[in-house]
Order: structure tokens, then sequence, then C-alpha cells
């Protein structure tokens, strides 16, 4: 291992990404109702937050190529504090969509300076296992800030004084639930500070790990294998959007759920069952092949969102948290199997495939428009739709490298 304050960084850095980019499912019934929003305007808030991956992702590499990841730090948690204080200043639906796309700028560029960095700090041969360790610092952070915005909702309806009405008594009423983003412009102070005054170690990141030229995409983007494996992206992360966001919404709509408390519980426990996935998969990956695994997760997927889509309430509320643990392999498995697959310019290469994290903002999107058109239990089929693609994937690829197994 190179660097161990570095490794603790970077998995820091992890849970604030975590933390604040997955609080959109348990606000979406909120903010609905707080802005009378239909299903497609909705679903506009997590289009403007992940457009900007698709956007500024292989932008965001040459410019860490250029300043270095100090600065590249600095600018990203600059840009995630101007969209939390916008927000958080001026909490209306339009403040919300351009604050969104900002944080989902700064966001994007944290991604893609953490990856290499991660690899460079502790050396190849362990970047398996330090990746599997962010997966589940990042299920832990969205596993906490539900519980977060359920308590914030609790203490504002809560009769008599409050520590939490005292702090936040000057949030006009009725959109109490923009409080976060104030907790999040206060983390985001408290990051620049500690990127400021931690000091870098002298990392050799691999002439392959780097983002690369423009010939190297065009070269790139010739072959079909590559763009194979980016849909698999754009499919991946457009389930997992769309099951976090809109599982709140659902289980209000069709069980009369609140969204604050169990609603709010239940997207927690769809992340905290995803961290759970994880430590299984560190078992399940050593004993059987990557793209089986791969097939039987949609199999099971498949059947569980069944049962959360047309089950009795009790089965719902159930099944869409258990769902967290049935996608939790999936994106490393899709984003390994890529890099195993086509073995030249990983670096430009994983670029391309963290563009495809554009899916979490086109999946919800359909799911938002459909459902204006028909309902919202329709138009979570669509997620039937990007499960078939990845079970696609499962029966197509063919690494080079498989996963190492027992």
């Amino acid at each position: 291992m190179k660097s161990k304050n570095l490794i603790v960084f970077i998995l820091v850095i992890w849970f604030v990404i975590s933390f604040v980019t997955n609080i959109l499912g348990p606000l979406m019934p909120i903010i609905i109702e707080t802005y009378d929003l239909s299903l497609s305007m909705a679903a506009l808030l997590p289009f403007s937050f992940f457009l900007a991956y698709g956007l500024f992702s292989i932008p965001a590499g040459a410019m860490i190529e250029s300043l270095g990841p100090k600065k590249s730090l600095l600018i990203a948690f600059s840009l995630n504090l101007a969209g939390a204080l916008s927000f958080a200043l001026f909490p209306y639906y339009l403040t919300a969509l351009t604050a969104l796309f900002v944080l989902g700028i700064g966001m994007a560029t944290l991604q893609v300076i953490i990856n290499p960095l991660m690899r460079a700090a502790g050396g190849e041969e362990n970047f398996a296992f330090f990746a599997v360790m962010a997966q589940l610092v990042f299920g832990l952070a969205s596993f906490v800030s539900p519980f977060v915005f359920s308590y914030l909702m609790s203490a504002f309806e809560s009769t008599g004084t409050h520590l939490v009405k005292s702090i936040f008594g000057f949030i006009p009423e009725g959109v109490e639930w923009s409080s976060l983003y104030w907790i999040f412009a206060v983390t985001f102070v408290l990051m620049i500070i500690l990127v400021r005054l931690f000091q870098f170690p002298k990392l050799a990141i691999a002439e392959s790990e780097k983002t690369g030229t423009k010939e190297i995409y065009l070269e790139l983007m010739k072959n079909r294998t590559v763009w194979m494996f980016f849909f698999g992206i754009v499919a991946y992360v457009g389930i997992e959007q769309a099951i976090a966001n809109w599982m709140s919404e659902f289980l209000k709509i069709y069980h009369d759920v609140d969204p604050a408390v169990e609603g709010a519980r239940a997207v927690a426990w769809f992340w905290g069952s995803m961290t759970l996935g994880c430590v299984a998969g560190l078992i399940i990956l050593r004993l059987f092949e990557a793209r089986w695994v791969l097939g039987v997760e949609v199999l099971i997927t498949a059947s569980v969102f069944g049962v959360a889509l047309f089950g009795p309430t009790s089965w719902s509320t159930i099944a869409f948290p258990v769902l967290g643990f049935c996608v939790s392999l999936m994106f490393s498995i899709i984003f390994s199997t890529a890099l195993n697959t086509v073995l030249s310019h990983p670096g430009a290469f994983s670029g391309i495939l963290c563009t495809g994290i554009f899916g979490g903002a086109l999946v919800p999107m359909i799911v938002g428009v459909i459902g204006d058109f028909t309902n919202l239990r329709t138009a979570l089929i669509t997620v039937f739709v990007a499960l078939a693609y990845i079970g696609y994937i499962a029966l197509k690829s063919n690494p080079i490298i498989e996963n190492k197994r027992l």
C-alpha cells in the first residue's frame, strides 16, 4: 500500500458523494407535493443532476491532467458548494434544476479524479479490494442520508422547542426539507478546508490510466464492444436510480405509505441491502464466473421487482428495499468485465463508461414521461427492458481476463 492517508481521504470523498447524490429518492414525494409537479417535471430533477455526468466526465479528465488532483478537487467541491447554497438560499423548482446540474458537474469531476487516485495510492494489485471498500462506503452513506432526512422532518413537525427548529428557523414554512442543502453546504465547506490542508503524496499514474487523446477516443468508439458495455452502464445506473427515485412515490400512491417515514426508510434499506450485497459478492465472485453471476442477478432482480410492483403492501414494502441486494454486483461486474474485455486504453475507456452514468438521468425521465400518460406502475415496467439488456450483456460478453476464482 503506497498511501494509507490518501486512501482514507478518498473513502471520505466517496461518503460525501453518496450522502448528497442519493437523497433525491426520499425527497421526491415531498418535492412533488411542495411544487405541485407532474411526474415528468419531477423526473427533470435527477435528469439535471445526471446529465452533468454525460456532458462533463471526459472534459473533467482533461482538466485533472492539466491542473492536478488538488486544484481539481477544490474546483469540484466549490461547484458543489455553489449548487447546494443556491438551492438552500432560493428553494424553488427552477433553482433546483440549475443547482442539481451544478452539483452533478462537481460530483462527476470528483468521481473522475478519485478512481485513478485510488488505483495509484493502493497499488494495482489491491485496486479491486479498495474498489469494493469504496462501494461499501458509498452504500453506507446512502443508507444514512434518508434517516437524516426523516430526523429533520420529525423535528420540524414536533411541538415545542427543538434544536433543529432553532438552527433552521429562518427557512420558509413548507420547504423545511431544504435544510438538508444547508447541511450539504456546510459539508462542502469542510471538504474544501480538508483538501487545502491535505498533503497529497506524489503518485505516478500510469499513462494507460490517463484519459487519453482525441484519437484514442475515436479508436475506442469504433469498437462495438465498447458501445455494448457503455449502454450496459447506462442501463444499470438507470435501473438503480429509477428504483431509488420512484420507490417512495410509488409506495405513497399505491400503498399510502408516509414518504417522510416509511418511504424514507425503504429507500435507506435499498442502499443498506446493496451494501450487504457487496459483502456477499466478495465471496460469490470468488466462487463463480462474473458474467454468470450477472445473469442470475438479472433473473432474481426481475422476479423481486415484479413482486414490488404488483404485490400487496406487505410484500411491496419489503421487495423494494431487497432490490438493492439483488442489483448490488451489477455495476462492478459490468465495469470490470468491460475493462477485462477491451484491454487497450483503460483510462480512456473508463472515461467513456463513466459517461454512461447519464443513464441515471435518462431512465427515470422516461419513467416520469410515461407515468404522466399512463400511471407510475405501468411506467416502471421500463426497468424490465433495461434488465433485459443487462441479461444480453451477460450472455454475449466474453472477457479475455476472467475474475479470479477459488
